[in-house]
């Protein structure tokens, strides 16, 4: 049995999403990632920053009855000196960190949705752990150090066909 454990970057692939001009159905990726009787799926979580309490509470809700474990942060206003405009963020590297490494001895493979090159030590030590790590990104946004630390890439794009969110 293969023991799966997925990790979506929900702010990452937001942006990744918005630059392919397309959007994925958070219950296609599991059913994707789950296809083959051979996989069990230990746990899937998904992080994401939030304006207030109520930010985007039917998502999150509809995230949670699909099984997805949700992390928030609320965003942090930064002022950019260079564009003089205003930002917001909420980084969840080190929740996501946390949790892969929390959970270590419930998995076999990771699937982390992101981009982000902080990921790259912690991808190297789970590998060295053999934990077999995908990571889903996009051209352009997938950090260089990330895609060379891990087993497996794969283009969100590639995944368009099985993943994209369709109007019922």
């Amino acid at each position: 049995m293969n023991r799966i454990s997925i990790f979506v970057d929900g702010n990452n692939m937001f942006y990744a999403q918005q630059k392919n001009g397309w959007f994925f159905d958070p219950r296609r990726v599991l059913e994707y990632f789950t296809s083959e009787p051979s996989i069990e799926l230990v746990n899937a979580f998904w992080y994401t920053g939030i304006k207030d309490a109520q930010d985007q509470r039917g998502f999150r809700d509809a995230l949670i009855s699909l099984g997805y474990t949700v992390r928030t942060k609320i965003l942090k206003e930064y002022y950019d000196d260079n564009s003089g405009r205003y930002s917001q963020k909420a980084n969840l590297d080190i929740e996501i960190v946390i949790d892969m490494f929390n959970t270590v001895e419930q998995y076999d493979r990771v699937v982390l949705f992101s981009g982000d090159g902080d990921f790259e030590r912690a991808i190297e030590l789970l590998r060295s752990k053999n934990t077999h790590i995908t990571v889903v990104s996009t051209e352009g946004m997938i950090a260089r150090e990330l895609r060379n630390a891990t087993d497996r890439y794969i283009d969100l794009n590639d995944l368009r066909p099985y993943i994209e969110k369709s109007d019922y």
